[in-house]
């Protein structure tokens, strides 16, 4: 079951090529338990590997979750339960759910990665987040080998965050998560991003479930390059949120500064419109660079090390810095 020097190259969307001293891909529950039993000296848990910088070779173990399974635990005429296992892709889950018209996560479209990991840092876009349909996950304590259910509550949800990225980060991996989705009135959100204008250009005016999926679809494609051709983890940093003074105070400088109110006190402005002010966009550096449609992602266009990557990051964040006085955080895993 635990095989040795094994390159990640295939486990991570970056395809970044460093090795693990020791791997393990498990598919159910006791597999995963055995191999939790052994002896290793460090622990790395990987799903799809969309939200992780890998800049070194992995020493110890590192177990990759492929648990898959999608059940209805219950349905009436409003609501519809679904617990899904945490290796499932989760793309093909959300159109598993729209095949079944139930919505609830077609805003959440064609996001990288799998199921397992999506509330670790409850994944979102488009005005719609995972902690929205949230009901509840299993997750193993890596060392009491226990299963335990933490509620929506128990999570802390937080933008781009939860309790599995600060109180309890690293003691856990989650094995199934539980949703929460609407099997009739479904609540239809085209207010956020381009999603109105792309339904227009669609000629849909009435739209679906499955028509704001497309369209979400359709722009994501439209920016973002595809991981399977150019190597990337989608969003590398979150966008910052500032002080209403803070914001005032740019908008001075810059007049042309979109944002999007979080409260009265504070003001989220998106992380790709600085970095393309600050002239990154598009910017190569022979084998990676900032995407041409997208200057939230760092690309990797083959044979690029993590430590590249890594740099070209900490480049923008200074830039950022020096030239608004924001702190840009990263948003994906650096190990």
């Amino acid at each position: 079951m635990i095989q040795h020097n094994i390159s990640l190259k295939p486990y991570n969307t970056f395809g970044i090529d460093v090795q693990a001293e020791s791997f393990a891909s498990v598919e159910g529950l006791e597999d995963l338990k055995t191999v939790l039993k052994t002896n290793y000296s460090n622990l790395l848990i990987l799903g799809g590997g969309s939200n992780v910088l890998l800049t070194k070779n992995i020493e110890g173990l590192v177990v990759h979750v492929d648990f898959k399974g999608i059940e209805i635990l219950e349905q009436n005429k409003t609501t519809t339960t679904v617990k899904v296992a945490a290796g499932e892709n989760w793309h093909d889950f959300v159109l598993w759910t729209l095949g079944q018209n139930l919505g609830g996560l077609e805003n959440l479209s064609l996001i990288p990665g799998n199921v397992g990991t999506a509330p670790i840092q409850n994944i979102g876009a488009y005005g719609a987040e995972l902690k929205d349909v949230f009901l509840s996950c299993e997750a193993l304590h890596l060392e009491t080998l226990e299963l335990e259910t933490f509620s929506k509550a128990d999570c802390k949800f937080g933008y781009r965050n939860s309790v599995f990225k600060s109180d309890i980060k690293g003691q856990y991996v989650i094995t199934s998560v539980t949703f929460e989705l609407t099997s009739s009135n479904h609540m239809i959100k085209t207010n956020y991003g381009a999603i109105s204008n792309q339904l227009e250009t669609m000629g849909v005016t009435r739209p679906t479930v499955q028509d704001v999926s497309k369209a979400v679809i359709a722009i994501r494609q439209s920016k973002l390059p595809d991981p399977k051709t150019i190597g990337n983890s989608g969003s590398f940093f979150k966008n910052p949120v500032v002080s209403s003074s803070k914001f005032k105070a740019l908008q001075s400088q810059f007049p042309n500064l979109p944002h999007y109110a979080v409260s009265e006190s504070e003001v989220k402005i998106p992380a790709g419109w600085l970095i393309e002010t600050a002239g990154f966009k598009g910017k190569s550096f022979g084998q990676y660079g900032v995407h041409n449609n997208q200057a939230l992602v760092l690309v990797n266009y083959g044979g690029a090390s993590g430590q590249d990557i890594l740099q070209l990051s900490v480049n923008i964040q200074k830039a950022i810095e020096a030239i608004f006085g924001i702190s840009l955080e990263a948003e994906v895993n650096i190990l």
